[in-house]
């Protein structure tokens, strides 16, 4: 009896161990779920755009769309999800046309026509490389800039956002950490020892100084509300919230005319603060110099 409980046990150790280590050496495949096909593109919505190729820092050769908005207040940099390529956003950047924002999105690396393999790492390149080139090619200045992430891609953009100064950040559906989500799915194993990837948005957003809109919905599925939240407490003033409706993918479709005027209301009512935190950031800078001479 005791050798047959024995040996019940160390097939439960090695099955348990088996998926530990499975884990820990997959979970690119976990993460990562990019698509190559280009399914459509903005003209079929009626938006005149031009194909933009860049480089990332490191030297890896990316693709997007520039798709320009008639009198812009701004252009997004737009740091989507996890999954699929620039030609799922379609929506989005309609929504973003609508309030005269111009758009440039961009493929990771691994995603679309972009080349290279995902990573951690390469994301920050990636969209570093997106801000480079708005910078040096389309002459815009910092201030001009909206970096907006959604999912995993808010992560990547207040990653960035806490390296410059943008017009401003905004985070929907994103989470805490990628630790912090995965020890939520998987909470039978050891995450934080597993995860390899951090994408610590916490971390990140603590270093924004522009002003930070956080969107999210209590009906995600897979991103639960409670990260918004956390995310929200942890942002520097100018701060705002926006509570919409429906899934973790569609919540923004859903929510219709209140994602709209939620993200209208905020960029009206923080323009005037981002310059306000431009001055001071400046003076700050000079105040920095001054002490180190």
């Amino acid at each position: 009896m005791w050798q047959v409980f024995l040996q019940f046990l160390i097939l439960i150790i090695a099955i348990y161990v088996g998926l530990a280590a499975f884990m820990f050496f997959a979970q690119a495949r976990l993460i990562y779920f990019p698509t190559s096909e280009i399914v459509a593109t903005p003209d079929q919505i009626g938006l005149s755009y031009k194909s933009v190729s860049f480089k990332a820092p490191d030297g890896v050769k990316l693709s997007g769309w520039f798709i320009p908005a008639d009198s812009p207040r701004g252009v997004v940099i737009f740091c989507h999800g996890n999954a699929g390529n620039i030609s799922h956003r379609l929506e989005s950047i309609e929504i973003f046309h609508c309030l005269r924002l111009s758009t440039f999105i961009f493929d990771y690396r691994g995603y679309g026509a972009s080349e290279g393999t995902p990573s951690e790492e390469g994301s920050y390149l990636d969209v570093k490389g997106a801000w480079n080139y708005l910078i040096e090619h389309e002459g815009l200045a910092p201030s001009d800039i909206i970096l907006f992430g959604r999912s995993l891609g808010g992560a990547v953009a207040a990653w960035l956002a806490g390296q410059h100064l943008p017009k401003a950040l905004i985070m929907e559906s994103s989470f805490t950490s990628a630790p912090d989500l995965a020890g939520e799915l998987y909470f039978y194993l050891p995450v934080k020892l597993l995860c390899r990837y951090k994408y610590n948005a916490l971390a990140a957003i603590r270093e924004v100084q522009c002003p930070v809109l956080i969107v999210h919905s209590q009906e995600d599925e897979i991103v639960p509300f409670r990260h918004g939240r956390k995310l929200f407490d942890a942002a520097n003033d100018p701060r705002a919230f926006l509570e919409i409706s429906g899934s973790h993918n569609e919540g923004f479709i859903t929510s219709s005319s209140v994602y709209l005027n939620g993200l209208k209301a905020f960029l009206d009512k923080f323009s005037n603060a981002h310059r306000t935190s431009n001055v001071q950031h400046r003076m700050l800078n000079e105040k920095k110099e001054d002490t180190d001479l």
